[in-house]
């Protein structure tokens, strides 16, 4: 609820403070005092369009701050904090107004756009007055209104529906897109087929292109790779034929192998290990390098023993790397990328191979929902046809307490032919159906004996609208938002019946908290909190303009409210008897609501 509103430099108000409090807030002042102002204030700081007319000659800028109090997980909490505001323990909303028409807003501190206030303004307050433009204008409203009022009966179809409604649309997505690419599923399927034909005649293995790869390279050097290895070994043997075969050349090195050479050695130094640790340590060393001479011959003939020349071999590399090629420069850089792409073909094909299938199940599948849906659909039309009766009657049993004795509301839950549409009631009755069932629901209204039923939001005029809102929230037990506020609701009301609208605004208060601006005393009388606006001499409002007033000081305001003479002993007296009228009321009610719970 709102807490408090504090208003600067609009208007005629120069600085004022309005201190709010649960239940019925009343809001009075003489003609012309600025309570509109209020409201135009607390428009501005919901998001209403600036006007920089409004900033009070001489100022700057005008200034609206409101503290909200929520609870963490509503959802105008949820929303601030999701613009970056603080709400931890209340909402601190703010809007500026600079008399060139600049506008600034924020919200928990934080710097936001005008339209996060607008939407923070929807889930807070609902503001009616007889300007006001109101959500019924949005015919959708009207649904929500009447299934807000029916409960349970509708919302459990309701939420059945739209549950089907959604699994519908999206069996029918998919459905649509599998028949709408067909085309270009059946050229995927070519183009996949022929790559795994392509790939199965082939057959590579894993990492085969780098294993062939080595083995060309050898293939192709295997003379010199003999002549190489066959010097190294004549070398590490000593056998100069081997080192030249069949040349008789020598390069004049001592006969014997390079292990004979090592024991040579290790003998010269043999005698003189034992007196030095260093030359024992060289010892070991030209063993090893003994034992490792010995291996590497040994292994060197074996390579030369393996290392063939075989023409036959080489080409049949060579031909199998170019069918590898071939592959690599369709599929993948290597082999691997090349099976990876086969397999991951290979699971596409089989889906769109059994794409037919899926489509004939998607079918069935959507020709069951179609029906659930239709059933479902009927369900939540006839409880609402049967909510709307009701609703209808309350609404004018409320008006005939709010002036507008001869005023009656119909609800009307139509249906539009479709031929596209859901089969109710019999295969001919084809109707239009959206997320929300396939009723247009609409408020109607006529004002007086005689006149047509038309829209709420147009058969109402300015002050009607306002009380036809108040039936309105009453009877659909105040709705989702925690504050309503209602400018001059009693437009055109006087005598009983306004004792009747301020009982109104008592019942919608025990749920929600309510502003009111009034001029009548008979709807003031019902205040949890009763504010009164003055100005100072020079037509001003300042800080201490704004006051809640109780006591000997609520009587003489309410006084003034119905005799114009807040000073008479015998408007007093009025004021004492209309607070008791009010308070009995109210005990009636209470005691009424008891009975029927």
């Amino acid at each position: 609820m709102l807490r408090e509103i504090r208003i600067k430099n609009l208007g005629v108000i120069d600085d004022a403070v309005l201190e709010l409090s649960a239940g019925l807030n009343v809001l009075t002042g003489e003609t012309g005092a600025g309570k509109t102002m209020v409201v135009s204030g607390l428009g501005l700081l919901l998001g209403a369009r600036a006007d920089a007319g409004l900033v009070r000659t001489g100022a700057s800028k005008a200034v609206v701050e409101g503290v909200v109090q929520v609870g963490p997980e509503h959802p105008a909490t949820l929303r601030a904090l999701e613009a970056g505001g603080d709400a931890e323990d209340v909402l601190i909303l703010a809007r500026t107004v600079s008399a060139e028409g600049r506008s600034k807003a924020h919200v928990g501190g934080r710097t936001v756009p005008v339209s996060v206030l607008g939407e923070l303004g929807e889930l807070l307050v609902a503001v009616h007055g007889q300007s006001d433009q109101w959500r019924l204008r949005q015919p959708e409203q009207h649904r929500v209104v009447l299934d807000r009022f029916a409960g349970e009966p509708v919302a459990d179809p309701y939420g059945r529906y739209v549950a089907l409604y959604d699994e519908l649309h999206q069996v029918d997505a998919e459905l649509r897109e599998l028949r709408g690419r067909a085309r270009d599923r059946a050229r995927e399927v070519d183009v996949l087929r022929a790559g795994l034909e392509e790939i199965e005649a082939v057959d590579p293995a894993p990492g085969e292109d780098l294993d062939l790869r080595a083995e060309d390279e050898r293939l192709a050097h295997a003379d010199g790779l003999r002549a190489s290895a066959g010097q190294a070994h004549a070398l590490l043997t000593g056998d100069q034929d081997g080192l030249y075969p069949g040349t008789g050349r020598s390069d004049g090195l001592n006969a014997g192998d390079v292990g004979g050479h090592l024991a040579t050695a290790r003998v010269a130094l043999a005698p003189m290990t034992a007196h030095d640790p260093a030359l024992a340590d060289l010892d070991r060393r030209l063993q090893e390098l003994g034992y490792l001479a010995a291996d590497l011959g040994v292994d060197l003939a074996a390579y030369l023993s393996e290392a063939e020349v075989d023409p036959a071999r080489l080409a049949w590399v060579q031909d199998r790397r170019a069918e590898l090629a071939r592959l690599q420069r369709k599929y993948g850089d290597t082999i691997d990328d090349v099976l990876a792409w086969g397999k991951e073909s290979a699971a596409r094909l089989a889906e769109l191979e059994g794409a037919d299938d899926r489509a004939d199940g998607l079918q069935i599948w959507l020709d069951t929902l179609r029906t659930d849906l239709a059933t479902c659909a009927g369900e939540l039309s006839a409880a609402r046809r049967l909510a709307a009766t009701d609703f209808g009657a309350r609404v004018t049993t409320e008006l005939s307490h709010l002036a507008m004795g001869k005023a009656v509301v119909k609800v009307s839950v139509a249906r539009r032919p479709d031929p596209d549409g859901l089969p109710l009631d019999d295969e001919t009755d084809w109707v239009r159906f959206g997320r929300h069932g396939v009723d247009e629901v609409e408020i109607l209204l006529a004002a007086n004996p005689g006149a047509p039923l038309r829209s709420v939001a147009k058969a109402a005029s300015g002050g009607e609208l306002s009380r036809v809102m108040l039936a309105l929230e009453v009877v659909t037990g105040s709705g989702d938002v925690p504050t309503f506020v209602f400018d001059e609701v009693d437009a055109g009301v006087g005598g009983k019946a306004a004792l009747d609208v301020g009982a109104r605004l008592a019942a919608l208060a025990t749920s929600a908290q309510v502003i009111v601006v009034t001029h009548l005393a008979q709807v003031a009388a019902y205040a949890d909190r009763h504010l009164v606006v003055r100005k100072t001499d020079d037509g001003h409002i300042t800080a201490s303009g704004v006051a809640a007033v109780t006591g000997q000081e609520r009587l003489r305001e309410l006084a003034r409210m119905m005799g114009g003479v807040e000073d008479s002993d015998v408007a007093i007296e009025h004021a004492k008897e209309l607070l008791g009228q009010a308070s009995t009321s109210r005990q009636e009610a209470a005691e009424a609501g008891r009975l029927r719970t």
